[in-house]
């Protein structure tokens, strides 16, 4: 998504890789409306579905967090080779969130460093769901859990996605970015609680900010153009 009557022979603007959460999309709230705004504000964006998702290939139960970043840094290193963009930032909404967290982390390790990074909602709290065998309503043994469970009855979540997530270093991993972080929270999530947003928080001490929307949820429904505003 380009800022509008921009010319990408001539002009140059900066660009944000836009990261959905788990069983998400990038064409579902609140992906399309960041992309949007981010455009009004003469910023482009790349919008995706990670691996297993809607339209790419891959099966949902194959999907780790692990691949999720895999999957950023191709983007990342897409985003590299557009000759009109000038800098490249990422932005994550829930599970995505720890995907960019993790990717901007892993990209200053390298010696890359993303222009900035904003985390919506950013849910960590999947590591403690794996940790105590529950997510999204299945139940399973944390120790030994089975082939695949189904959240919400339907969505296939691997094994590996459960065992994997246990052992992810989420924050130290994401505390090597070393750039400015916008945090940004609903108050009224029923789904990741506000304590993930404060240990990122924590773990960035003064290069983060951390902004607590009133009334917001999860999807980022209720206060949607605020929200996004922010970002």
């Amino acid at each position: 998504t380009l800022p509008k009557g921009f010319d990408m022979e001539s002009g140059k603007c900066p660009m944000v890789i836009l990261m959905h959460g788990i069983f998400s999309s990038g064409n579902i709230v609140p992906i399309p409306a960041l992309a949007r705004e981010l455009a009004d504000n003469g910023i482009a964006s790349i919008r995706f579905d990670f691996g297993g998702h809607w339209r790419s290939e891959g099966e949902m139960q194959q999907m780790t967090i692990g691949k999720e970043i895999e999957d950023a840094l191709a983007m990342w290193e897409y985003a590299k080779t557009l000759p009109y963009i000038s800098a490249i930032g990422l932005l994550g909404h829930s599970q995505g969130g720890v995907v960019a967290s993790m990717t901007a982390g892993i990209l200053e390790s390298r010696g890359e460093k993303p222009a900035g990074l904003v985390l919506i909602a950013p849910g960590s709290v999947v590591q403690d769901a794996c940790r105590n065998g529950r997510f999204f309503g299945a139940e399973f043994n944390p120790a030994d859990p089975p082939e695949f469970v189904k959240c919400f009855g339907i969505m296939k979540l691997g094994r590996e996605y459960i065992l994997s997530t246990q052992e992810l270093d989420i924050y130290g991993t994401s505390g090597k970015y070393n750039g400015q972080v916008r945090i940004i929270h609903g108050d009224k999530d029923g789904i990741v609680p506000m304590s993930c947003s404060e240990k990122y928080y924590e773990t960035y001490g003064d290069r983060a900010e951390l902004i607590t929307v009133k009334g917001e949820n999860h999807m980022i429904t209720s206060r949607k153009k605020k929200t996004v505003a922010l970002a």
